[in-house]
């Protein structure tokens, strides 16, 4: 189980490419309106070198990996006990189609509540591009319902 000892853990660094298909759909599902987000014109006009993700994108890049909870089960959590408690962003520069976006996870803190009935981790994950900037930064609470026993 995921204890104080784990913060500071740094997970192992990937990357995802960013395609032109996936933010188009990715806009559609969320009922973005915005045209930057679904037409290459309108992201042009706009500076942008081609169509821009939507905010919350990164946290979809977060996942797109071949085992997106795989942070979560090197640090002894059970999938079966945890809820999203959070998320927050805040945005550096525009993510785009053609950029090559380079995931670093981080604990930040993991501490009880509730006489340690809920166990929160604080994941810290930075989104650079290709060309090595801060592009996002995330932070997300995970919040586990641990067991009798596993206190």
């Amino acid at each position: 189980m995921a204890d104080v000892a784990h913060i500071g853990y740094r997970h192992p660094a990937y990357s995802v490419d960013v395609e032109q298909g996936m933010l188009r759909f990715f806009a559609r599902v969320i009922g973005e309106t915005n045209p930057i987000y679904t037409e290459e014109a309108a992201a042009r006009a706009a500076g942008l070198p081609g169509l821009a993700a939507p905010p919350t994108y990164a946290f979809a890049l977060e996942l797109d990996q071949s085992q997106p909870f795989v942070m979560l089960e090197k640090l002894g959590i059970r999938l079966n006990r945890i809820l999203h408690g959070s998320q927050r962003f805040i945005y550096h520069k525009p993510i785009c189609v053609g950029d090559r976006i380079t995931m670093q996870s981080t604990v930040e803190d993991i501490y009880e509540k509730k006489g340690g009935a809920l166990l929160f981790i604080i994941i810290r994950t930075e989104a650079t591009n290709q060309r090595g900037e801060l592009a996002v930064e995330m932070s997300k609470t995970v919040v586990v319902r641990q067991s009798r026993s596993a206190k």
